[in-house]
């Protein structure tokens, strides 16, 4: 059992993305996640709109498939955490979130909805902390 709680864990997390992005900045001397703090904004209400299958969809899409760009960052931050070990992801240990999403059933798929939003509050808080945002549409 993890001493630490459900929040924590997801926070931990979260920052630990944020932090991965700005240190690549800091190595590289420019953003390389480009809008990505105003993709992480705007993803829990397209996930509420939308659904998260959609929304991680759209993701790789405007990415066009490439997880170094700014949408495809935010895919594979997101994935992480959904797929990702801990014992709240609900698609733990799988490796790809849309696979997880589509082969999946019902509850687990609200399950991930839930947590994902649950998580993109820390994001957001720490990709706004720490992060410029970017000036490219």
């Amino acid at each position: 059992m993890n001493p630490q709680t459900l929040a924590q864990r997801r926070a931990a997390h979260a920052l630990r993305c944020v932090e991965e992005h700005a240190q690549r900045n800091r190595n590289q001397n420019q953003p390389d996640y480009g809008n990505y703090v105003s993709y992480v904004e705007t993803l829990p209400a397209t996930i509420l709109m939308n659904g998260l299958g959609q929304a991680a969809a759209t993701l790789i899409s405007k990415a066009e498939g490439d997880l170094r760009k700014p949408h495809g960052l935010l895919y594979a931050d997101l994935q992480s955490w959904l797929c990702g070990t801990d014992e709240a992801a609900p698609y733990r240990g799988a490796g790809n979130l849309m696979q997880a999403i589509t082969c999946g059933n019902e509850t687990a798929y609200l399950h991930a909805q839930a947590e994902a939003l649950a998580w993109l509050v820390w994001l957001k808080k720490f990709a706004n902390a720490y992060l410029k945002k970017g000036e490219n549409p």
